[in-house]
């Protein structure tokens, strides 16, 4: 089992959910999404990723399943894709992310997927380090990727996560 998921097993005994996103659901989502980002996902990135038949999935926490963060996912020949996650900006550092995380990467195994994948502001070193504790490795760059202040363009850091019976597993 990897770290991950031991460190998810870890977490508090506060009760949490995940379950399939909807277009009904982006309105809140989107709430969400604009209350964490300078330069927020737009409600045709959610709704298209919904029609795409993406991983999309509701962190819903608590007795009365708040909804507190979500992840979209894209699954690719023997990998797959994080495109975004998000935990509401009142609900962050409480290890729902890591829950997440844990469940995605459970997901993999299921499917017998190699690997996750996604990417990191290069100016988020936070986000980088607990990825990097997590066992992602940091392989590439991905330059202009991220739109930033002024008009400007963000590098993007490319981390992975091997799955399975790879170096995440022991």
């Amino acid at each position: 089992m990897s770290a991950l998921l031991d460190d998810a097993a870890a977490l508090p005994d506060e009760p949490r959910v995940l379950v399939p996103m909807t277009s009904l659901d982006v309105d809140a989502v989107l709430a969400i999404e604009v209350g964490v980002y300078p330069f927020p996902w737009t409600r045709g990135n959610f709704i298209d990723s919904l029609a795409a038949g993406y991983d999309a999935r509701l962190l819903r926490v608590g007795a009365a399943w708040h909804l507190r963060g979500y992840f979209v996912a894209m699954t690719g020949v023997d990998e797959m894709h994080l495109l975004n996650i998000t935990v509401a900006a009142p609900a962050q550092r409480r290890g729902h992310a890591r829950f997440m995380l844990a469940e995605l990467v459970r997901r993999c195994q299921e499917l017998g997927l190699a690997r996750l994948w996604l990417e990191a502001r290069e100016s988020n070193a936070v986000a980088r380090a607990a990825y990097r504790r997590l066992g992602f490795a940091e392989v590439g760059l991905r330059p202009g990727y991220y739109p930033a202040a002024r008009g400007r363009r963000e590098t993007a850091v490319v981390m992975s996560l091997e799955i399975g019976s790879g170096a995440a597993a022991t």
